[in-house]
């Protein structure tokens, strides 16, 4: 699947839980609370990583992690899109200027 694809399929479901929170809450979240719910997720991401090094004991510690690195990845890109970012052209912005700042470093 393209990327492309991918982010219109995490913005269609973003739309759904949109629709659920103005139903159940009377309003959908804001971006802010979008990104405190992905804080939450890094945190559950983070608590699967120890498990894979031995360090916490989690069942499905392989099925929870691409669970959760899902989540975190559906987060980034709803965020995008809510404030208009091109991720596809600034992560390669970004993989470009990491390479030339280690490439200066290891000469």
């Amino acid at each position: 699947m393209e990327l492309n694809a991918i982010i219109k399929r995490a913005v269609e479901i973003r739309n759904k839980y949109s629709k659920l929170e103005k139903e159940k809450y009377g309003r959908e979240w804001t971006p802010a609370e979008i990104a405190q719910g992905f804080v939450g997720d890094v945190g559950d991401l983070s608590k699967l990583v120890l498990a894979k090094s031995g360090v916490r004991d989690i069942e499905n510690a392989d099925e929870k992690l691409a669970h959760e690195l899902s989540d975190c990845l559906w987060s980034v890109l709803v965020l995008a899109n809510k404030y208009g970012v091109d991720i596809e052209k600034a992560f390669l912005q970004t993989m470009e200027e990491l390479e030339v700042k280690i490439a200066n470093k290891i000469g």
